[in-house]
């Protein structure tokens, strides 16, 4: 198969993926989408709300944050494929609303198996990991963004990673300044993804 037959193949067997408890309450695995030889892969944590319910990554607030900053970077969407480390969508109810809570590490670790093959089948020149839950994942031990981000490491699997922050950590930036400061910040760890990818 071809890498775009083969990752389609591997999204229809990760649709019925029971590996962890999570896919109990998810609508849907979120498996990743995008080119099938693009040299640059991201990967956030796991779907949110508007994700699991319309099976896409990076298609609700958070989405709309990156795109812009792929806009911003100079990088094309359609030329990167965009993936999470986690398939299923982990909340906790609040009345009608479904609240993001974070995965665990064994269900990272679960997760990891579909990783590892989109990884092999894409190939990247380069993955950016989205937030601390993503490099944890890519890593295999915890990270914090603010000592790793914007500079390229080595990871398992000979994987070149770049570290940034998760756009959905941008949306709870309360003040608008210091809101702008972490968007350009996500742009400039982007643009140096783009020129080493």
């Amino acid at each position: 198969m071809t890498g775009p037959e083969a990752l389609a193949a591997l999204a229809r067997d990760a649709a019925n993926c029971i590996r962890c408890p999570l896919y109990r309450d998810a609508t849907q695995t979120v498996f990743g989408e995008g080119a099938a030889d693009a040299p640059l892969m991201l990967v956030g944590e796991q779907p949110g709300d508007q994700e699991d319910r319309k099976g896409h990554p990076f298609v609700g607030p958070a989405g709309g944050v990156l795109d812009r900053a792929l806009e911003a970077a100079g990088i094309a969407r359609g030329a990167v494929y965009v993936t999470n480390a986690v398939k299923h969508f982990k909340f906790e109810r609040r009345g009608k609303r479904r609240l993001h809570k974070g995965p665990n590490a064994g269900e990272i670790a679960a997760c990891r198996w579909w990783l590892d093959r989109e990884l092999a089948l894409v190939r990247p020149s380069l993955v950016v990991a989205l937030g601390a839950s993503a490099a944890h994942a890519l890593l295999g031990r915890a990270v914090t963004i603010s000592r790793t981000r914007g500079r390229v490491m080595e990871a398992s699997g000979d994987v070149r990673l770049l570290v940034t922050t998760h756009p959905s950590a941008i949306l709870r930036v309360p003040d608008a300044e210091a809101r702008a400061k972490a968007f350009d910040a996500l742009v400039a760890d982007l643009v140096v993804a783009r020129e080493v990818a």
